[in-house]
């Protein structure tokens, strides 16, 4: 387990792809592993789905994790992942929002009411031929509420097989920054990517291209 931040209240770190938040079985879940490891209880303050790597961030008590929760509950935390796909959206970039309903085997969908949507902000781009990247920031957060909304774009996450994406070494999401407010501190921690051949060898492109989207429109 990557630890990226550590306080005395909570812990950052870069979760590993293909490991989900609970035990499954007999399999122990991460944060019972990180618990066991480290040897003090620990409370997950958000998820992340276990094909999802990247920034994840876990109380240490009780206190800590009502804080930081609420800020999770009122939106007022900052999220943004990056994706690949081998297909096209139907747009560039724009909003994606829909309420989610759940489909057969554990999936959800799309659909085009409004009552309680999910809302997710995007922005693409041509990687290299036959892979697109993507800058996601959740506005809203709903179980598998990204790889629906790429999906619903024509351009399932690569590696998702769930959701109809091609075949690959791992499902192409990435928790890469979050910020939230702790105590009068605004905290903003980036996780690297680190698993993931098509991740990898395009390290350098990726970051520098969302970097330049994440300050043009100003937001962190």
């Amino acid at each position: 387990m990557d630890i990226l931040l550590e306080h005395r209240d909570y812990l950052v770190i870069n979760k590993a792809a293909g490991i989900g938040m609970h035990q499954e079985g007999d399999q122990p879940g991460l944060v019972r592993q990180l618990s066991e490891t480290l040897g003090e209880p620990l409370y997950p303050v958000h998820r992340l789905d276990k094909i999802t790597t990247g920034v994840l961030l876990l109380a240490r008590n009780p206190d800590a994790n009502r804080e930081l929760s609420r800020q999770f509950a009122e939106r007022s935390t900052r999220k943004w992942y990056l994706a690949l796909s081998d297909h096209k959206p139907t747009k560039k970039q724009g909003l994606i929002k829909g309420d989610m309903e759940k489909a057969r085997g554990g999936s959800w969908k799309l659909c085009r009411s409004l009552h309680n949507p999910a809302i997710t902000r995007f922005h693409s781009t041509l990687l290299v031929e036959g892979l697109r990247a993507f800058l996601l920031q959740p506005q809203t957060g709903k179980t598998h509420q990204l790889r629906v909304a790429l999906k619903s774009q024509g351009c399932a996450i690569l590696g998702d097989s769930r959701y109809g994406g091609s075949v690959a070494d791992r499902g192409y999401l990435h928790a890469w920054q979050l910020s939230f407010s702790y105590r009068g501190e605004r905290v903003t921690v980036r996780a690297p990517l680190t698993e993931g051949e098509h991740f990898i060898g395009h390290t350098a492109e990726l970051e520098s291209w969302a970097s330049e989207i994440m300050a043009a429109i100003k937001i962190n």
